[in-house]
């Protein structure tokens, strides 16, 4: 019975057709947060590689030492996913056809990205973080100067 009355009145009351370019209200895409999540996988990096293991079999410095060796790897891995994301939601949402014109090589830019997430989940590889900071650099100068702005490359570290 609701039902047929909420039919009813929805179908005397028609929807306005309405257009998007986007999938989020503007304003909402920021390559910022691919570059916060790249730079701790660049610092996780860094610190795995600067990990001394223990020279004793001590149980107590060694669990301390996994501990620590096991956190570091489980912040890299989700923030190089993390970044992943944020990179592929600018990618596939915010640019266009029409960016292609003046980035002719974003699509390269952006699987070269992705790809380097990849690689940053699976090695523990300085050059390798290095390159997705370098990579998310260029994609931050893309994404603001596609909006018409030449805001800086800032980084927390």
């Amino acid at each position: 019975m609701l039902y047929s009355a909420l039919s009813v009145i929805f179908n005397r009351l028609p929807a306005k057709t309405v257009h998007a370019h986007c999938d989020g209200p503007c304003g909402v895409y920021d390559p910022t947060s691919a570059r916060v999540a790249a730079e701790a996988v660049l610092s996780m990096t860094k610190k795995l590689l600067a990990l001394t293991p223990p020279e004793d079999n001590d149980p107590l410095t060694l669990a301390a030492y996994n501990n620590t060796f096991s956190r570091f790897v489980a912040v890299k891995e989700e923030q190089a996913q993390q970044a992943k994301k944020e990179l592929l939601i600018l990618w596939t949402d915010y640019f266009k056809p029409e960016h292609l014109s003046a980035y002719p090589d974003l699509h390269e830019t952006f699987w070269k990205a992705a790809k380097l997430c990849s690689a940053c989940k699976v090695n523990i590889d300085q050059a390798k973080a290095q390159e997705l900071m370098d990579t998310v650099e260029k994609i931050h100068h893309m994404f603001w100067t596609s909006k018409g702005r030449s805001d800086s490359w800032v980084t927390a570290s």
